[in-house]
This record gives structure tokens, sequence and C-alpha cells, in this order.
């Protein structure tokens, strides 16, 4: 009858060190994770780009594809054209402008002739009026004479001022003219798409007689210049990242070296975590810094490419 309490009571007294050895061992791990160890590396996944960001390619406006004159990697300089749009209609608009700038030009070439010529009957007329007038007082012209001749000169200076005001009118139609010239020159510029700086166009995503419009990429362009990473460094670190401090980048998972650089921007403020983020519905509370590493010149690695990049943390 007495034999089942013994039995238990022998059972509590072994498991008590256990009891007391799991309580123990969960203090130590809330211990553990109440403390972070201080790490000497940082390791966050990063993108690869130009120090100038990758740029997409936006015409200026809308039409169809007359001629593409650089393809995937092809190296163009600021301002050469890389695609150009059809433009029947500017180009028959500047040629229209142009002839008329010959004519306009013709018209004042002659309006100078007769103010030119208008200019010597004038002086003739003063002339004669002046003459007239030191005869007058010997009595060798008549008053009817001089009168003539004062008539004669008063006209032709208003001969010569109406000339010249034409003249004018002339003049400012002819910069009309060659500000419609510019204006159709825009025009036309609009049609061709040209490089933003030196560098490399990395896609092309139109193909000839494609209409497009100003809202549609055609292509993306990477300018020349050195590489950058890009990576997020977790709210935990933030305080130690600094400017200056050496990095290097490796594929992800792998331990080989890809490239070394050194951080030269790190963000001012702590944001939500977005480089790589897929899914949107995502809502963990976490906050990064955006930290950007130049790489060393001669770095082989391509733009676009998802690597690590493991930041040393200085002592």
């Amino acid at each position: 009858m007495n034999t089942m309490p013994r039995i238990l009571g022998i059972a509590f007294i072994f498991l008590l060190p256990s009891c007391h050895d799991k309580k123990t061992t969960d203090l130590a791990q809330s211990a553990d994770h109440s403390v972070p160890i201080l790490k000497k590396e940082i390791v966050g996944v990063a993108e690869i780009q130009p120090v100038l960001k990758v740029i997409s390619l936006y015409p200026q406006t809308g039409g169809i594809i007359k001629a593409i004159y650089h393809d995937i990697n092809d190296n163009v300089k600021k301002g050469e054209v890389i695609l150009e749009l059809i433009g029947d209609v500017e180009q028959a608009q500047l040629d229209q402008a142009q002839s008329k700038l010959a004519t306009q030009r013709a018209v004042i070439n002659s309006s100078k002739a007769q103010l030119a010529s208008l200019q010597v009957r004038s002086d003739n007329s003063k002339l004669n009026f002046t003459r007239n007038q030191n005869l007058i007082l010997s009595g060798a012209v008549t008053q009817q004479s001089l009168d003539d001749s004062r008539f004669a000169y008063e006209s032709s200076v208003k001969d010569v001022e109406a000339s010249q005001a034409s003249e004018k009118q002339q003049e400012s139609r002819l910069s009309e003219l060659q500000a419609d010239i510019y204006y159709y020159q825009q025009l036309i510029n609009q049609k061709k798409l040209r490089a933003p700086f030196n560098g490399k166009v990395l896609s092309m995503d139109m193909i000839i007689g494609n209409f497009v419009n100003t809202n549609q990429s055609v292509g993306d362009f990477a300018p020349e210049g050195p590489l950058m990473a890009i990576t997020e460094v977790d709210e935990l670190y933030a305080n130690r990242v600094k400017d200056g401090m050496g990095a290097y980048i490796r594929p992800q998972g792998k331990t080989d070296t890809l490239a070394k650089g050194k951080i030269f921007l790190t963000s001012p403020y702590l944001r939500k975590k977005t480089l790589f983020s897929d899914n949107a519905a995502n809502m963990e509370d976490r906050r990064v810094r955006e930290v950007r590493v130049l790489l060393d010149q001669g770095a082989h690695v391509l733009i676009g490419s998802r690597v690590e990049c493991v930041i040393t943390l200085k002592e």
C-alpha cells in the first residue's frame, strides 16, 4: 500500500536537477539575446550601379522611330544621337521658314538700295536749297525758286525717313523668321534622342517603326565612371558605419572577392528596408541605413548584379 507514494517521491527527487538545469539554460539564452555580440564585419545584400546610377532613356516628343544609331553595349559620347524619330513635317516647316528668310533678306537688300538712292536725292535737294538761300540775297533766283527747292528738300527728307522706317520693319520681320527657324530646328532636335553623358547603352527595347511617346522608356543607359555597391545596414549597426571604411563584394553564398572599395556615402537617416524587397506586403518593422561603397578602378562586375557586400567595422 505504501509502494506508490515512495516511487513518486523518488521520481520527484530526480526531476528537480533537470528542471533546474533547463531553467539555467533558458536564463543563459535570454541573457545572450539581451546583450548583442559586437561584430567585426557586416554582410548585406548589395546592387551594383554606376556612381551616377543607371538612366532610363525617354524621348522628348512622341513619334515613329526612323533610325537607331546605337544598340546594346555601344559606347557613346555626350550629345551623340542614339535614336531618331520621323520628323518630315517639322523638316518641311523648317525648309519653308528658311525659304522665307532668303526672300526677306532680298527684300531688305532692295530696301537698303532704295534708301541709299533716296539719301542721294535728299542730299542733292539740300544742296540746291542751300544754294538758292544764298542766291536769293543777290536777286539771282526768285522767291518761287527758293520755295520750290525748299519743298523738294523737305519732301526728300520725308522720303528718306519713310524708307528708313520700312527698312526697320523688314529687319523686324527678318528677326521673326529667324525665330521661326530656331523654333523648327528645336522641334527637329527633339526628334533625336541624344546621350546625356559619355557612357554605354545597356539596353534598347525598341525597333525601327515602333511608335513611342514621352512617358515610354526606349532603353537604359550607364554613365561613364566608377561603379558602386549600394547596400543597407540594419539599425542595430547603423551608427558603427562611417565614410572611409573598407569593404569588399563577393558572390552571394561564396567567399570569392570580386572587388574592393571604400564607403563614400552614408544615408543621414533610417528608413524602411527597400533594397530587393520583393514582397510589398512585408510588414517587418525594421529600419535600415543606406550605404554606398565606391569600388576600386578595374572592378569587373556586371551592372545590376546582386552581390554580398562585406563592410569591415573599426574597433
